[in-house]
């Protein structure tokens, strides 16, 4: 799969971005930075104000390089030109989500309101609905999809264990992006919960369809 520069100016920008703000914000950032908050949007974790400002870039950094890398290793490297344009989604989304989570907790620990109770779901919840549209699009290989011994054994099993994956994860994010109207009581298990049960729902799934398939064959 060859690498065009239009398919890396957003996320090449966005790691540049990141890296560059990465100063700004260790010179403002306190000694003490939240790195983690609870269900009502409360720190719970805090982190050295070197490893909060350069942590996140590097991971950006690294996950894209990563995206670069894997497609050149991996043992079904052919199938990735089926799959371009999804890959590349998936890349470039996946860079973009890790750039708002950093500069939504970056901004927050300087001090701007930011109300991460109602921020992180709605991302997250966007992420997954992005996921669920386009699980159906890719194709068989060792290190994106959903990667069980059935899918990866069968291409009919894939296929089918994708487009129901997809339709699971659309449903998770619409649920994750609506829970911070949620009463703060009901607590994260109403949103664990449901997450673990879909991807258990989807491994069993792959296991059936593969069953089924075996015994027609």
């Amino acid at each position: 799969m060859k690498i065009k520069i239009k398919t890396e100016i957003l996320p090449i920008i966005l790691v540049i971005v990141s890296i560059l703000a990465s100063f700004y914000f260790f010179a403002n950032f306190p000694e003490q930075v939240p790195t983690h908050w609870n269900w009502q949007g409360q720190p719970d974790d805090w982190s050295g104000k070197t490893f909060a400002a350069f942590f996140f870039p590097a991971l950006i950094l690294g996950m894209y390089l990563l995206f670069i890398f894997l497609p050149k290793i991996d043992p079904r490297k052919e199938r990735y030109e089926e799959f371009k344009k999804t890959y590349h989604r998936f890349k470039n989304v996946f860079i973009l989500f890790f750039t708002i989570l950093y500069f939504t907790a970056s901004l927050s620990a300087i001090g701007w309101n930011v109300r991460m109770e109602w921020i992180m779901p709605i991302i997250i919840g966007l992420l997954f609905i992005f996921i669920g549209n386009y699980l159906s699009k890719l194709k068989p290989n060792y290190f994106i999809g959903i990667r069980t011994p059935w899918t990866l054994a069968n291409e009919e099993v894939w296929n089918k264990s994708h487009r129901f994956g997809g339709k699971i994860f659309a449903l998770l994010g619409l649920f994750m992006a609506y829970s911070p109207l949620l009463p703060r009581e009901v607590g994260p298990w109403v949103i664990i919960g449901p997450i673990l049960a879909g991807i258990l729902l989807i491994m069993v799934y792959s296991y059936l369809i593969y069953v089924k398939i075996e015994k027609k064959s």
